[in-house]
């Protein structure tokens, strides 16, 4: 009879969990970076993933493919115009997948909490139940049907749900809603790609500039998604320099600017390549802002099965960039020589200025030449012990000159000029040779800006093989803006 006893209470417990969590589920949000926007999730049962996006631009929803929907109301942004925040969105959706598991993360921690809270809400009455003992609960229960019990039981649901669960009931919209599909609203002259046709916008304030902007966005998404698809499908054919025994090779990018459109091309040129890591020489955004959280998220999503170092740009000024992609297992550097890859020794640096969108630069604290000649002493201090630097990553190369003018460093990379230049060989005050090499822009950004549709200029990548400890060979490629690959030829390293 015990263990009987023990399955009711059991299964009676679950069962008041499971209601308990739904509950709490259903009535919870989160709030997530979507889109370049602070944005609230709240899940729903109404089978449709509704985004809301304010007064200026229509609301827009899909089928979720399952009972559970979702409600994203878009929160503040930093864009200046209409124009600028439908441009973000085109280029956002050209690589939508890093916002697709920013929101389904939200919704599976909210989805884990409420659970977790149900269990732990449904245990109360058990435990309030076996404290009272046997004679006492059967007095609560003989009372529970009366009047008195029924609105005591009431009131105490509705005081638990109170505490445990968000106030917004008022935000649940109670008029029925017309929406109608993207395409209808658009017509005939605009054609949509396949993965928008299920797409249906909400009809009401709908205007003639409205549809100009959503006709604008949807061009910049169609010409993007089939510039960057081409490439990287072009990438996975290049006539590469394959890595031979002994070898691995790195993947260099820089200036990406916030184009997230370049991140599955340039995987698909690692991938080409052979590369089992990356280096990110800074420039990942425009600002250095919150709001484009988008783009690292973006690059991550690409690389986070890679081994993974970073220096910050002079655009990426504050520390939000570098904790975002530290928090996500991106190697920084403090000053100090680490371990690289293919048992090289690896040193790097923040850029120490900071800019705004022009082409002028401020540098912060201490001074672009004393960072410069700080690298080299630590550089030289390892030399003289041993630990030769095989690479210094930086976001300007010039940053290296004094550890390469001293001869203790094998290489330098970085970018900040968008433009290739190099490898470069350079023979130290000691005899010791090394070079310096230069990337273009992986964003094939136009000052500080590339996000949009296509290349805004040539995107420039390179590929670094080391063997035996030290740098052997740098191959630079360019992706140019009619979407030809133009490969350069792989250039040894010899000391």
């Amino acid at each position: 009879m015990r263990w009987r006893w023990v399955a009711v209470v059991g299964l009676s417990w679950l069962a008041l969990a499971l209601v308990v969590g739904t509950f709490l589920f259903l009535t919870g949000e989160r709030t997530v970076d979507v889109a370049s926007h602070e944005a609230t999730v709240s899940p729903d049962l109404s089978g449709h993933v509704v985004v809301r996006t304010g007064a200026l631009l229509p609301d827009a929803r899909a089928e979720s493919g399952s009972p559970v929907g979702l409600e994203i109301v878009l929160g503040k942004t930093d864009a200046a115009t209409v124009e600028e925040l439908t441009q973000r969105y085109a280029a956002i959706g050209s690589n939508p997948q890093p916002q697709v598991a920013n929101v389904q993360r939200a919704v599976a921690q909210l989805a884990v909490d409420s659970a977790l809270r149900g269990l732990a809400l449904a245990a109360l009455p058990l435990l309030v139940g076996a404290l009272l003992g046997q004679r006492r609960r059967r007095e609560l229960l003989r009372r529970a049907w009366s009047r008195e019990g029924v609105v005591a039981f009431a009131v105490l649901l509705l005081v638990t749900g109170v505490l445990v669960t968000p106030w917004r009931w008022g935000d649940r919209r109670e008029t029925e809603e017309e929406w109608i599909p993207l395409a209808s609203f658009l017509g005939p002259a605009v054609t949509l790609p396949d993965e928008a046709q299920q797409v249906e916008i909400l009809a009401g304030g709908v205007t003639t500039q409205t549809r100009r902007l959503v006709e604008s966005a949807v061009s910049t998404y169609r010409k993007g998604v089939q510039f960057y698809d081409d490439a990287a499908e072009a990438a996975a054919t290049l006539d590469l320099r394959e890595p031979e025994d002994g070898e691995t090779v790195v993947l260099l990018v820089s200036d990406r600017h916030d184009n997230i459109g370049m991140d599955p091309v340039a995987r698909a040129v690692a991938d080409a390549g052979g590369a089992t890591a990356v280096f990110d020489a800074g420039d990942d955004t425009s600002t250095g802002e919150p709001w484009e959280a988008f783009s690292l998220d973006s690059l991550n999503e690409a690389f986070d099965d890679l081994d993974r170092w970073a220096v910050a740009g002079n655009h990426d000024h504050g520390d939000f960039v570098r904790n975002r992609l530290e928090g996500l297992g991106w190697s920084y550097f403090d000053g100090e020589v680490v371990d690289g890859p293919a048992d090289t020794r690896l040193l790097g640096i923040d850029d120490p200025r900071s800019s705004g969108f022009g082409d002028w630069r401020d540098e912060t604290g201490i001074s672009f030449t004393d960072v410069a000649d700080l690298l080299a002493e630590e550089a030289c201090a390892a030399d003289e012990d041993g630990e030769r630097v095989g690479t210094l990553l930086v976001h300007d190369a010039n940053l290296g000159g004094p550890a390469l003018a001293r001869g203790c460093v094998d290489l330098v990379v970085g970018g900040h000029t968008h433009v290739q230049d190099g490898p470069t060989r350079v023979v130290g005050d000691n005899g010791e040779t090394g070079y310096t090499f230069t990337v273009g822009t992986a964003g094939g950004a136009a000052y500080a800006v590339a996000v949009g549709g296509k290349l805004r200029r040539p995107a420039g990548l390179a590929l670094i093989t080391y063997a035996d400890g030290r740098p052997i060979g740098v191959q630079g490629l360019t992706l140019q803006t009619t979407g030809r690959w133009d490969v350069g030829r792989w250039v040894p390293l010899t000391y």
